[in-house]
Protein backbone atom coordinates (compact mmCIF):
# COMPACT_ATOMS: atom_id res chain seq x y z
CA UNK A 1 0.00 0.00 0.00
CA UNK A 2 1.28 3.33 -0.85
CA UNK A 3 0.87 5.69 1.90
CA UNK A 4 1.09 8.99 0.29
CA UNK A 5 4.15 10.22 2.19
CA UNK A 6 7.19 10.72 -0.53
CA UNK A 7 8.82 13.67 0.09
CA UNK A 8 6.89 14.86 2.79
CA UNK A 9 8.96 16.51 5.83
CA UNK A 10 8.20 14.84 10.05
CA UNK A 11 9.94 15.89 12.78
CA UNK A 12 11.25 13.18 14.96
CA UNK A 13 12.26 13.99 18.19
CA UNK A 14 14.74 11.28 19.82
CA UNK A 15 15.09 10.05 16.41
CA UNK A 16 18.57 8.64 17.34
CA UNK A 17 18.01 5.34 19.42
CA UNK A 18 14.85 2.59 19.86
CA UNK A 19 11.49 4.08 18.82
CA UNK A 20 11.89 7.18 17.03
CA UNK A 21 15.04 4.99 15.13
CA UNK A 22 12.31 2.78 13.85
CA UNK A 23 10.03 5.23 12.95
CA UNK A 24 13.03 7.54 10.67
CA UNK A 25 13.41 4.15 8.89
CA UNK A 26 10.26 3.61 8.32
CA UNK A 27 9.31 7.22 7.18
CA UNK A 28 12.39 6.81 4.72
CA UNK A 29 11.22 3.90 3.32
CA UNK A 30 7.71 5.45 2.22
CA UNK A 31 10.01 8.14 0.46
CA UNK A 32 9.01 10.34 3.36
CA UNK A 33 12.12 13.22 4.97
CA UNK A 34 12.62 12.52 8.47
CA UNK A 35 14.15 15.43 10.41
CA UNK A 36 15.97 13.65 12.96
CA UNK A 37 16.21 15.95 16.76
CA UNK A 38 18.31 13.78 19.18
CA UNK A 39 21.10 15.25 21.93
CA UNK A 40 24.01 13.84 20.32
CA UNK A 41 24.83 14.76 16.73
CA UNK A 42 27.07 11.33 17.11
CA UNK A 43 23.98 9.76 17.30
CA UNK A 44 22.07 10.97 15.07
CA UNK A 45 24.49 10.68 12.35
CA UNK A 46 24.78 7.22 12.74
CA UNK A 47 20.85 7.42 11.77
CA UNK A 48 21.94 9.19 8.87
CA UNK A 49 24.15 6.81 7.70
CA UNK A 50 21.23 3.96 8.02
CA UNK A 51 18.84 6.72 6.22
CA UNK A 52 21.25 7.41 3.60
CA UNK A 53 22.32 3.74 2.62
CA UNK A 54 18.12 3.15 2.47
CA UNK A 55 18.58 5.68 -0.50
CA UNK A 56 17.06 8.03 1.61
CA UNK A 57 17.47 11.50 2.74
CA UNK A 58 17.22 13.70 6.70
CA UNK A 59 18.40 16.33 8.25
CA UNK A 60 19.92 15.61 11.86
CA UNK A 61 19.92 18.44 14.64
CA UNK A 62 21.69 18.68 17.96
CA UNK A 63 19.25 19.66 20.38
CA UNK A 64 18.54 18.98 24.34
CA UNK A 65 15.02 19.46 24.47
CA UNK A 66 14.65 19.51 28.23
CA UNK A 67 15.98 23.35 27.58
CA UNK A 68 13.01 24.94 26.38
CA UNK A 69 14.30 27.38 23.71
CA UNK A 70 15.92 24.62 21.83
CA UNK A 71 12.78 23.29 20.18
CA UNK A 72 12.22 26.65 18.68
CA UNK A 73 15.99 26.66 17.48
CA UNK A 74 15.03 23.24 16.13
CA UNK A 75 12.41 24.08 13.99
CA UNK A 76 13.86 27.04 12.64
CA UNK A 77 16.62 25.12 11.44
CA UNK A 78 14.03 22.27 10.05
CA UNK A 79 12.23 24.87 8.09
CA UNK A 80 15.22 27.27 6.83
CA UNK A 81 16.24 23.99 5.56
CA UNK A 82 13.17 22.45 3.90
CA UNK A 83 10.84 25.69 3.61
CA UNK A 84 7.55 23.26 5.06
CA UNK A 85 6.63 20.46 8.41
CA UNK A 86 3.95 17.72 7.21
CA UNK A 87 4.05 15.89 10.74
CA UNK A 88 5.63 16.34 14.11
CA UNK A 89 6.54 12.79 15.76
CA UNK A 90 6.90 13.84 19.90
CA UNK A 91 9.01 10.88 20.95
CA UNK A 92 11.76 11.69 23.18
CA UNK A 93 11.86 10.87 26.70
CA UNK A 94 13.04 9.29 29.66
CA UNK A 95 11.35 6.71 32.68
CA UNK A 96 13.67 8.58 34.83
CA UNK A 97 12.41 7.25 38.27
CA UNK A 98 11.17 10.22 39.62
CA UNK A 99 8.54 8.75 42.87
CA UNK A 100 6.48 10.32 45.05
CA UNK A 101 8.03 8.76 48.41
CA UNK A 102 12.09 9.49 46.79
CA UNK A 103 11.20 12.47 44.80
CA UNK A 104 10.82 15.84 44.84
CA UNK A 105 10.07 19.34 43.65
CA UNK A 106 13.40 19.73 41.63
CA UNK A 107 12.89 16.33 39.97
CA UNK A 108 9.59 16.10 39.47
CA UNK A 109 9.66 19.22 37.35
CA UNK A 110 12.59 18.44 35.95
CA UNK A 111 10.87 15.43 34.70
CA UNK A 112 7.94 17.34 33.13
CA UNK A 113 10.78 19.13 30.85
CA UNK A 114 12.16 15.84 30.14
CA UNK A 115 9.47 14.14 29.13
CA UNK A 116 6.24 16.99 28.06
CA UNK A 117 6.98 20.01 27.92
CA UNK A 118 8.82 20.13 24.61
CA UNK A 119 6.17 18.40 23.05
CA UNK A 120 3.67 21.13 23.52
CA UNK A 121 7.05 23.41 22.39
CA UNK A 122 8.00 21.36 19.59
CA UNK A 123 3.80 21.76 18.02
CA UNK A 124 3.39 25.41 19.04
CA UNK A 125 6.57 26.42 17.05
CA UNK A 126 5.82 23.89 14.40
CA UNK A 127 2.32 25.03 14.39
CA UNK A 128 2.10 27.74 11.65
CA UNK A 129 3.95 25.49 8.95
CA UNK A 130 1.35 22.44 10.29
CA UNK A 131 -1.33 24.42 9.47
CA UNK A 132 -0.16 25.19 5.94
CA UNK A 133 0.30 21.73 4.87
CA UNK A 134 -2.45 20.55 6.90
CA UNK A 135 -0.02 18.60 8.97
CA UNK A 136 -0.62 15.52 11.22
CA UNK A 137 1.16 15.21 14.89
CA UNK A 138 1.75 11.80 16.37
CA UNK A 139 2.85 11.69 20.51
CA UNK A 140 4.51 8.64 21.69
CA UNK A 141 3.03 7.62 24.92
CA UNK A 142 3.60 5.11 27.63
CA UNK A 143 0.98 2.44 29.67
CA UNK A 144 2.28 4.05 32.26
CA UNK A 145 -0.54 7.35 32.41
CA UNK A 146 -3.34 4.48 32.98
CA UNK A 147 -1.68 1.29 34.49
CA UNK A 148 1.19 2.82 37.13
CA UNK A 149 4.37 1.80 37.12
CA UNK A 150 5.56 2.41 41.01
CA UNK A 151 8.54 4.72 41.68
CA UNK A 152 8.02 7.00 38.64
CA UNK A 153 5.10 9.38 39.36
CA UNK A 154 7.11 11.87 36.85
CA UNK A 155 7.23 9.90 34.32
CA UNK A 156 3.45 8.71 34.56
CA UNK A 157 2.21 12.39 35.30
CA UNK A 158 4.09 13.22 32.17
CA UNK A 159 2.66 10.56 30.05
CA UNK A 160 -0.89 11.33 31.03
CA UNK A 161 -0.17 14.79 29.87
CA UNK A 162 0.63 13.88 26.49
CA UNK A 163 -2.56 11.82 26.28
CA UNK A 164 -4.66 14.59 27.45
CA UNK A 165 -2.87 16.82 25.03
CA UNK A 166 -3.65 14.32 22.28
CA UNK A 167 -6.84 15.07 23.26
CA UNK A 168 -7.29 18.48 23.45
CA UNK A 169 -5.05 19.17 20.35
CA UNK A 170 -7.58 17.28 18.23
CA UNK A 171 -9.67 19.52 19.61
CA UNK A 172 -8.07 22.91 19.16
CA UNK A 173 -6.77 22.15 15.65
CA UNK A 174 -10.33 20.61 13.89
CA UNK A 175 -10.66 23.54 11.89
CA UNK A 176 -7.16 23.83 10.93
CA UNK A 177 -7.47 20.11 9.39
CA UNK A 178 -4.72 18.98 11.68
CA UNK A 179 -4.81 15.55 13.11
CA UNK A 180 -3.69 14.23 16.02
CA UNK A 181 -3.26 10.89 17.91
CA UNK A 182 -1.01 9.27 19.94
CA UNK A 183 0.08 4.96 20.43
CA UNK A 184 0.62 4.02 23.65
CA UNK A 185 3.43 1.67 24.13
CA UNK A 186 4.28 -0.76 27.16
CA UNK A 187 6.59 -3.46 26.90
CA UNK A 188 8.96 -2.21 24.01
CA UNK A 189 12.12 -3.36 23.01
CA UNK A 190 15.15 -0.87 22.99
CA UNK A 191 18.42 0.16 24.13
CA UNK A 192 16.57 2.37 26.77
CA UNK A 193 15.26 -1.07 27.70
CA UNK A 194 17.75 -2.96 27.66
CA UNK A 195 20.21 -0.69 29.73
CA UNK A 196 17.02 -0.66 32.57
CA UNK A 197 17.10 -4.12 32.53
CA UNK A 198 20.59 -4.66 33.44
CA UNK A 199 20.44 -2.82 36.57
CA UNK A 200 18.08 -4.91 38.33
CA UNK A 201 19.41 -7.87 40.32
CA UNK A 202 18.02 -11.06 38.31
CA UNK A 203 17.82 -9.29 34.66
CA UNK A 204 16.86 -12.67 32.92
CA UNK A 205 14.07 -13.96 35.51
CA UNK A 206 12.60 -10.04 35.35
CA UNK A 207 12.56 -10.21 31.74
CA UNK A 208 10.88 -13.28 31.37
CA UNK A 209 8.00 -12.35 34.35
CA UNK A 210 7.42 -9.35 32.06
CA UNK A 211 6.82 -11.04 28.84
CA UNK A 212 4.84 -13.95 30.27
CA UNK A 213 2.30 -11.09 31.43
CA UNK A 214 2.10 -9.79 27.74
CA UNK A 215 -1.23 -11.49 26.38
CA UNK A 216 -0.21 -11.90 22.53
CA UNK A 217 3.03 -14.77 21.96
CA UNK A 218 4.67 -13.74 25.61
CA UNK A 219 6.86 -11.37 23.74
CA UNK A 220 7.77 -7.93 23.61
CA UNK A 221 6.75 -5.32 21.12
CA UNK A 222 9.53 -4.49 18.67
CA UNK A 223 9.97 -0.98 17.91
CA UNK A 224 9.56 -1.64 14.02
CA UNK A 225 5.68 -2.56 14.93
CA UNK A 226 5.19 0.60 16.83
CA UNK A 227 6.94 2.27 13.76
CA UNK A 228 4.68 0.83 11.01
CA UNK A 229 1.93 1.73 12.83
CA UNK A 230 3.35 5.37 13.34
CA UNK A 231 3.87 6.05 9.29
CA UNK A 232 0.45 5.13 8.82
CA UNK A 233 -1.26 7.14 11.54
CA UNK A 234 1.03 9.89 9.87
CA UNK A 235 -0.38 9.16 6.45
CA UNK A 236 -3.18 10.03 4.69
CA UNK A 237 -4.35 6.56 4.93
CA UNK A 238 -5.83 7.41 8.42
CA UNK A 239 -7.44 10.46 6.98
CA UNK A 240 -10.66 10.52 9.35
CA UNK A 241 -8.71 8.94 12.41
CA UNK A 242 -7.96 11.83 15.49
CA UNK A 243 -8.08 12.49 19.04
CA UNK A 244 -7.02 8.44 19.07
CA UNK A 245 -4.68 6.69 21.74
CA UNK A 246 -3.56 3.71 19.25
CA UNK A 247 -2.46 0.69 21.95
CA UNK A 248 0.76 -1.33 20.27
CA UNK A 249 1.37 -3.57 23.45
CA UNK A 250 0.18 -7.11 22.25
CA UNK A 251 -2.79 -6.51 24.57
CA UNK A 252 -0.98 -5.72 27.75
CA UNK A 253 -3.33 -2.76 28.87
CA UNK A 254 -6.76 -4.18 28.24
CA UNK A 255 -6.95 -7.89 27.31
CA UNK A 256 -7.94 -9.59 30.52
CA UNK A 257 -5.35 -10.94 32.81
CA UNK A 258 -7.01 -14.18 33.30
CA UNK A 259 -5.65 -14.86 29.51
CA UNK A 260 -1.92 -14.95 30.72
CA UNK A 261 -0.54 -18.27 31.14
CA UNK A 262 0.95 -18.52 34.82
Amino acid sequence: MDLNIRDKVFIVTGGAKGIGRGIVLALVKEGAIPVIVGRKQSDNNLVKAEVESLGGQCLCIEAELSNPEESKIAIEAALEKFGRIDGVVNNAGQNDGVGLENGNYEGFIESYHKNVVHYYLTVHHALGALKKSKGVILNISSKTAETGQGGTSGYAAANGARNALTREWAVELLPYGIRVNAIIVAECATPQYDTWIQTLANPEETLKKITDRIPLEHRMTTSEEIANTAVFLLSNRSSHTTGQLVYVDGGYVHLDRALIKE
